[in-house]
Formats: structure tokens, C-alpha cells, sequence
């Protein structure tokens, strides 16, 4: 039996084969390695990060995120609920904080809950997976199982916005966390100094405003060649998506020559501990990592 074991909510982009799916080869390498067991929640629904915040009002938008979390006590009880996706885990965390806060909003979102077989208690706790790492891991014992360390890598942290505001990680910085950075050098890589590492990649606007939003990823990756990053980490699907899918369409409208590999934390983690490129999923990114695929392979 694993050490620790925490109700794994997936969410729409890191279940499999959908657009995080590499990024959760990466997960599951981690996970084995920390002997952390995720135990996935039955029958979960989407979180409504893409949807939430439209027409239907907030009793709506709080009851999907209720409904995982009253999932999580019902099959998994006990065990605190865990997202790797930021997006996930702001919804889950806000439904479970504003339904203890607000009078009356429990009884609203159970009255709701319970057309559904359902009834939320309001125990489990809604955790990131790097609140997991950080807090119950620790650095020392994350740092154990490195057998290849990525020393001469360069590499941004970019936190991004969701997983840094408005909850963020414990004890850390809203303007400059340092915890990315950490993990960096845990492997063994060089985090460089970089000023757009809590800056929006523009993911809200990337349909709506592209011009702004490909402005935002513009300056993100500009300031990692800047600062002499071989590449840019980051704990964020959407971010990981953004800054690496539209520096193509950046160096068509703008004349730039971007092509700089966007990695998970997690990927470079799973590298260290002596993990392949596949085992990593390095073959999923648009942009390859040549750097970290080269030092896998030997």
C-alpha cells in the first residue's frame, strides 16, 4: 500500500487520451517513484472552468465542483481531494471554501446535490498536486530518487496566474513564488531570474482577443530567451498549451523565430528519476525538448 494515497479528481484535459494526457505519463512516473497513490473518483464531471463564470449564476457553477468533492467523501472518504489542473483545483477549492463561508449555500447546494443521490458534508479538503509535493512530500524526500540530474538546463519557471492567485501555494509570494524555482534546482537544472513568471499567458483570450493574448505569450517567451532559458516550466495545462502551440502563429504575424520547448515540472522530475522520453512524455510536445530528450536517453 502507498504512503499516501489522495481522492484524484482528473478533470476534462488530464484524463486519457485527452490534451494533458502526456503530461499525466509524467504524473504516474512521479507518483511511483513517491510511492503517492491517486485514487481516481467515480463518476466525476467536468469542474465548469470552461463554462462556470457565464449565464447560470454561481448555486450552478459551485454544485459541479460540489458534486466531485461530495464523490470524493461518498467513495474515497477520508482522503483529501487532489487536481494536477489549476483550473480544477481553483473551482474545487472556491466550491468548498464559499460553501462554508456563505449562509445558507450549503443547504441550497445539497438540496441540489441530493436530485443526484448525493450529500456533501464539507470534510474533504480540495488540494493542488503541488501542495501534495511541496507539503506533504517535501523537498529532501523529492529529491531522493534523482539518479540523472539535469545539470546545464536552463529553464523559466512560469508559474502563471491560476495557481498562484487568489489561493496559491502556502507561504509563497503572490508576485515572485519560488517553489518552481526550487524544483528546478532539486534536479539539478539552473532556474534563470525571469520577470513574467506570475504573468497571464492570455489562455481567457486566446479565441475572443488572439491578438492580446499572443501579445501576452510574446512577452513571456521574449523575457525566457532574455534571461537565457533553454526552456520554460510550468505547472499549468492551459499555460503549457498557450505558450507553446502559438509561437508558430507569433512567428508568422510577427516576424519572431520562437521555438522555445514549454515542459510540466513533473516531465523534468520524471527525467531525473531516470525516467525515458516516452515515460516523460516528451513525444507529446509540439515544440521537442531536444535537451531533456538528449540527457534521457543517456
Amino acid at each position: 500500500m502507498a504512503k499516501k494515497e489522495y481522492a484524484y479528481y482528473p478533470g476534462c484535459s488530464s484524463q486519457k487520451k485527452a490534451s494533458g494526457d502526456n503530461f499525466m505519463r509524467s504524473i504516474d512516473v512521479v507518483c511511483q517513484k513517491l510511492d503517492v497513490q491517486l485514487n481516481e473518483i467515480p463518476d466525476w464531471n467536468c469542474c465548469g472552468a470552461s463554462i462556470g463564470y457565464g449565464e447560470g449564476g454561481e448555486l450552478p457553477r459551485l454544485v459541479l465542483s460540489a458534486r466531485n468533492l461530495a464523490l470524493a467523501e461518498k467513495n474515497l472518504p477520508g482522503q483529501d481531494m487532489v487536481s494536477v489542473c489549476p483550473a480544477c483545483w481553483l473551482g474545487s477549492r472556491e466550491a468548498a471554501e464559499r460553501l462554508h463561508e456563505i449562509p445558507g449555500l450549503m443547504a441550497e447546494a445539497n438540496e441540489a446535490l441530493k436530485e443526484a443521490g448525493l450529500k456533501l458534508d464539507g470534510k474533504v479538503k480540495a488540494r493542488h498536486f503541488v501542495e501534495v509535493l511541496i507539503e506533504d512530500v517535501g523537498f529532501e524526500a523529492m529529491k531522493k530518487p534523482v539518479v540523472k540530474s539535469l545539470e546545464g538546463l536552463k529553464m523559466a519557471g512560469y508559474v502563471g496566474c491560476q495557481t498562484n492567485r487568489p489561493f496559491g501555494i502556502a507561504g509563497e509570494s503572490f508576485e515572485n513564488p519560488m517553489y518552481l524555482d526550487k524544483m528546478v534546482e532539486m534536479v539539478g537544472a539552473e532556474p534563470v531570474k525571469y520577470d513574467q513568471k506570475v504573468t497571464c499567458c492570455g489562455g481567457a483570450l486566446a479565441f475572443s482577443e488572439p491578438d492580446k493574448a499572443q501579445n501576452q505569450i510574446r512577452q513571456i517567451v521574449e523575457s525566457a530567451y532574455d534571461h537565457g532559458a533553454e526552456m520554460i516550466v510550468t505547472p499549468c495545462q492551459l499555460c503549457q498549451a498557450n505558450v507553446e502551440i502559438y509561437q508558430s502563429e507569433i512567428n508568422k504575424k510577427q516576424g519572431t523565430k520562437f521555438n522555445m520547448p514549454v515542459v510540466y515540472y513533473s516531465q523534468l522530475m520524471t527525467i531525473a528519476y531516470g525516467g525515458s522520453a516516452k515515460d516523460a512524455g516528451l513525444d507529446g510536445q509540439l515544440i521537442r525538448a531536444e535537451k531533456l530528450e538528449a540527457i534521457a536517453g543517456k
